[in-house]
């Protein structure tokens, strides 16, 4: 029954090949005024406190508190992502912050998440492990924590973003308590434990994952993507690194993806997802790298340029799509009505369930799917398009895509044909509406809040030594990267 879920695997090594080249072109780039905070209306003010609670409550709420597995896919039956799990060890500090659970409650769950993911079995074996070399199967049973389909890869990737919220816990729960003590204690054995030089089949590129039938998947992590963080870690392990020439192999696909569309400058990636999880976690506000020196834009730039030209293509709808504007839009890894074709007057429109949306120079993808955390998840970086956009997409279709748990995946309003969807609905007058919420979209949305409210995950990661050490040794310079190698 979850179909469409299961295609994001090969969505991602799919969408590592679609690049197109490009050429080096001047920046354009759209300069309206960055608004704090505090410069929200009481109505835009009430909705981001309101979307912020909901969203965390979908991990809160959502996740094993035995084991602290959170599904990939909730309200229902489904396995648990172990990405989804890295935003959920994240929110929980947020929650914590905000009020809406206690520290302590936050280290309970917490506890229970590393203490699973310390002791899950870790073989070669088909049925009966967690994970191998310190990475973890992207997907695991909710029940058992093994892998939970023969052909759910270990997922570099996955494991990557787990460790974003393991390395999160390690340096928010920094009391000297028994059980803040173990936190640390715990999360730096997980970090440890993984073999990054072994997922380097190919080196110094790594690999994309590993199965015990297939082997290493031929595909390597090449830039501009959500690797980043998968380069940023492995060069920073103190006990299995990779070398610092992988930085370079990684950016060099770089210019393939550079150049302009609808208007922005910037380095291409179609899918919103690919600007925002390395983002989730790491500040890349005034740090740079050989190449972002060269191009003279820091990575958070590159994604705010990025969100701008998402919204103008919505403008321009080249496709055509019902109800893309100004204030609707975003394209990213998200769920859909389903496999259909459908003939209309204005020709044929081929619909998809899951499937990485996107538009850039890399390629287009766009059956009129709108996934709100494209737009949630980059509230950071333009706030003042995504906080009207929010405010929008809720006015117009609020009854069938707001919920509990705030903003379902996805929606579509130009599809009416028969669902053929397993998470989702028709909604008279609208089109189709999910039902459900993914972990990896819903994380973006509550963590990228808070770091526009108050930099919360941010700062918390700048403690981090192995998040500073990756960097510098990817070599990124300046800004808060270089302060904190002046604190005593």
């Amino acid at each position: 029954m979850f179909r469409d879920l299961l295609r994001k695997i090969p969505v991602r090594l799919i969408v590592a090949l679609l690049v197109v080249g490009a050429g080096w072109q001047s920046p354009a780039v759209a300069r309206e005024p960055m608004r704090g905070h505090a410069a929200l209306s009481a109505p835009q003010q009430a909705l981001v406190d309101d979307l912020e609670k909901r969203t965390f409550e979908w991990f809160w709420h959502g996740a094993d508190p035995k084991t602290g597995l959170v599904p990939d896919s909730w309200p229902g039956r489904s396995f648990s992502s172990i990405a989804a799990v890295g935003f959920g060890l994240t929110a929980y500090g947020v929650g914590a912050e905000r009020g809406y659970i206690t520290r302590q409650q936050a280290v309970t769950r917490t506890l229970a998440t590393l203490r699973f993911f310390h002791d899950a079995p870790q073989n070669a074996s088909e049925d009966d492990a967690s994970g191998y070399h310190g990475f973890f199967y992207h997907f695991l049973d909710m029940k058992t924590g093994h892998r939970a389909m023969r052909y759910v890869e270990l997922s570099s990737v996955d494991t990557t973003l787990l460790l974003g919220g393991v390395l999160f816990a390690e340096s928010y729960y920094d009391r000297d308590t028994p059980q803040e003590r173990q936190i640390r204690q715990l999360a730096d054995a997980i970090y440890r434990a993984v073999d990054w030089p072994w997922m380097q089949p190919h080196a110094p590129l790594i690999s994309m994952g590993w199965t015990p039938g297939g082997k290493f998947i031929p595909a390597d992590w090449k830039g501009y993507n959500e690797g980043k963080l998968v380069y940023i870690l492995a060069l920073g392990s103190p006990t299995h690194p990779i070398s610092a020439d992988a930085w370079k192999a990684w950016c060099a696909t770089y210019p393939k993806t550079w150049g302009t569309f609808h208007g922005q400058t910037f380095l291409n990636f179609a899918p919103l997802f690919g600007h925002q999880y390395s983002e989730s976690w790491i500040d890349f506000r005034g740090i740079r790298d050989a190449w972002s020196r060269r191009h003279d834009l820091d990575y958070f730039e590159n994604s705010r340029r990025a969100t701008y030209s998402q919204r103008d293509y919505a403008i321009a709808n080249p496709g055509h799509w019902t109800g893309y504007g100004k204030n609707v839009w975003g394209l990213t890894a998200s769920n859909g009505p389903g496999g259909v074709t459908v003939q209309t007057s204005g020709g044929t429109r081929r619909f998809h369930g899951y499937t990485a949306r996107g538009a850039g120079l890399d390629y287009i993808s766009d059956d009129g799917t709108i996934a709100p955390t494209a737009a949630g998840g980059s509230i950071a970086f333009a706030p003042e398009i995504v906080v009207p956009a929010l405010q929008e997409m809720k006015r117009r279709y609020g009854a069938a895509i707001y919920d509990q748990y705030g903003f379902v995946d996805a929606f579509n309003p130009s599809f009416h044909a028969t669902m053929t969807s397993h998470t989702g609905r028709m909604v008279p007058g609208m089109g189709w509406a999910d039902t459900v919420q993914l972990g990896i979209d819903q994380g973006p949305i509550v963590l990228m809040i808070e770091n526009w409210r108050s930099d919360f995950v941010w700062k918390v990661m700048r403690r981090n030594p192995y998040i500073r050490k990756g960097l510098q040794r990817a070599g990124f310079t300046g800004g808060w990267l270089e302060q904190a190698a002046k604190t005593p």
